[in-house]
């Protein structure tokens, strides 16, 4: 359950920072914050691939008096559905730090994350276990069944499905939410 959110809105910055603009420290910071936020448990650990796949595109920063508190990044990737290929804003390291967790930190972030997509892509994805905490903001599970493309052919993903999310946007053309989705292969984690 989430707590009021008690902190003085003077003392929260959040900024967009294309990965270049993101300083030594700053990535290191932000890197240091997935490390924590998501444990080191083998299964839900933050891996470099995971880090990999956060790089190239838009940084959401939400600080606390100067401190890395929040982060998610959204990086444009092309996802198939049914026979429609779409510019899709693929969000990625979405991590608020333990201790500030349950203050609605992660939300202002992802909010604005939200607003992002929609203002710039034809659909909005991203693969998750938390599926109540984006479905408030207007994401939605997907029904359809799920692969990745490889040189040798779309590969099913059956592990992914009903974990993977997506945000319509003014841009989306009609789609049928059981119809099959699909993401192009890369290291690490495909969704």
């Amino acid at each position: 359950m989430e707590r009021t959110l008690d902190i003085d809105p003077d003392r929260l910055r959040l900024r967009r920072l294309a990965t270049s603009e993101l300083t030594p420290s700053e990535a290191t910071a932000t890197r240091a914050l997935m490390a924590v936020a998501f444990g080191s448990d083998e299964e839900e650990r933050f891996s470099d691939d995971d880090w990999q796949h956060a790089l190239g595109g838009v940084h959401f920063v939400l600080e606390l008096d100067r401190e890395i508190v929040a982060h998610a990044a959204v990086v444009e990737r092309e996802i198939h559905v049914g026979r429609h290929a779409l510019r899709t804003g693929y969000v990625e390291a979405v991590a608020t730090a333990p201790a500030r967790q349950g203050l609605g930190l992660g939300s202002i972030v992802m909010t604005d994350v939200t607003e992002y997509v929609r203002e710039g892509f034809e659909l909005g994805g991203l693969g998750t276990g938390r599926q109540s905490f984006y479905g408030r903001l207007g994401w939605r599970i997907w029904a359809g069944p799920s692969s990745v493309r490889t040189a040798d052919g779309d590969q099913p993903t059956p592990d992914d499905d009903g974990s993977i999310m997506v945000l319509t946007t003014p841009t989306t053309p009609p789609l049928d939410p059981a119809a099959p989705i699909s993401c192009e292969w890369r290291p690490g984690d495909a969704w």
